[in-house]
């Protein structure tokens, strides 16, 4: 049986190919069997790691605590110069310019993304807006949270910002971002089970040596990534309370 690697279910979809050319790559630098299995939502996602279904996972920022306290993964490295934000967008032709111009209850567009849409509502806070007066119209992908507005069905959307610097140009003009949160501390991060923990040291040092020659430098072009560089106990740790903290 394969071990299984999953990613994270916000990936932009120019990504998609990226990821199985990476499994391809991972396959031959532990001469090990790994499946890409990738999940339509996150909550089909979560129920694969808590039935211990996932031996390695590039993990959205608001699972890596349930991976590390209850799964017990280990982290092993993030994109360089990476970090997850969210940006607040409404149509180009929307009369708000900032968000303490939104109405006093607005319908939001958002996907199932749970830390992007936590930063996405702490910048909402200034103009008075919360689950109280926010209809949450949830969507598949950032595309159709673009297209929801560009289409004037709902006042604002919450994307993460790589989904939103990737979608099209033509999509780009018809949309105005509001603010863009400047946290830099959150990330996505891959991350390796239990079940493979003792092959942790020589995936690692792979992983930090893929920019050094041209078969790994492709790899990560395929992926938008520069390198990786790797993520210590202590950084995860400090990432999830901060996550911890967002939640309560």
């Amino acid at each position: 049986m394969p071990y299984v690697f999953t990613v994270s279910p916000d990936f932009t979809p120019e990504h998609l190919s990226g990821w199985f050319i990476f499994n391809t790559w991972l396959q031959k630098a532990l001469d090990e069997a790994f499946h890409l299995q990738l999940f339509d939502d996150f909550h089909s996602q979560r129920d694969a790691i808590r039935s211990d279904q996932i031996d390695l996972i590039y993990a959205n920022p608001y699972d890596a605590a349930m991976l590390v306290r209850e799964k017990g993964f280990k982290p092993l490295v993030k994109p360089e110069g990476k970090a997850d934000e969210a940006v607040i967008a409404v149509n180009a032709e929307s009369p708000y310019r900032d968000v303490e111009d939104l109405p006093g209850s607005i319908k939001l567009a958002i996907t199932e993304d749970p830390d992007v849409n936590m930063m996405g509502m702490i910048m909402l806070e200034p103009a008075d807006l919360d689950a109280s007066n926010i209809e949450t119209d949830v969507c598949d992908s950032y595309v159709l949270v673009a297209k929801k507005l560009v289409n004037g069905n709902c006042d604002a959307g919450i994307f993460l910002a790589e989904a939103f610097d990737d979608l099209s140009s033509v999509i780009r003009k018809q949309l105005r971002a509001l603010v863009r949160s400047q946290i830099q501390v959150v990330h996505h991060a891959l991350m390796i089970g239990p079940r493979i923990a003792d092959r942790r040291d020589r995936l690692l040092d792979a992983l930090l040596a893929m920019s050094e020659n041209d078969k790994g430098g492709s790899v990560l072009a395929a992926l938008k990534i520069s390198r990786w560089e790797p993520v210590d106990e202590e950084e995860m740790e400090f990432m999830i309370d901060l996550m911890d903290t967002f939640v309560n």
